[in-house]
């Protein structure tokens, strides 16, 4: 069976869905380690292994200001916390994670969507 790409087809968000446009380019990061190598003077190395979490950005989702999704884009931003986090892919593949919006909540006017990067602790999981 071929490789599928392709659109991501909604994101939920604390239980909430969100539509995503179709020629949004994500890019997912599972979360776990990440690996580097120190050299040592003897000319050995050291492996160096950071635990990182996961993330998922160049998520451009829709923003209907009649649900007033950008203020409820914004409350979660501000929670002290990490909430669920669902994605949805063309595929049929489903990742879920506990995580938080990181950078700006920007409303694009013209086409109604906001760019959204989402990034969290521990793994994002295949369900």
């Amino acid at each position: 069976m071929a490789a599928i790409g392709g659109s991501i087809q909604v994101v939920t968000l604390k239980g909430r869905p969100f539509a995503v446009a179709a020629d949004a380019g994500a890019n997912r990061k599972l979360g776990g380690f990440e690996n580097a190598t120190e050299p040592n003077g003897n000319g050995t190395s050291r492996l160096i292994k950071n635990n990182m979490g996961w993330k998922i950005d160049g998520l451009s989702l829709e923003i209907d200001d009649t649900r007033d999704d950008q203020e409820f884009l914004q409350g979660l931003a501000d929670l002290n916390s990490f909430f669920t986090c669902l994605i949805i892919f063309v595929s049929g593949a489903q990742y879920e994670g506990q995580g938080q919006i990181t950078g700006e909540i920007l409303f694009a006017n013209t086409n109604a969507t906001a760019p959204i990067e989402l990034s969290g602790t521990g793994r994002l999981t295949k369900q």
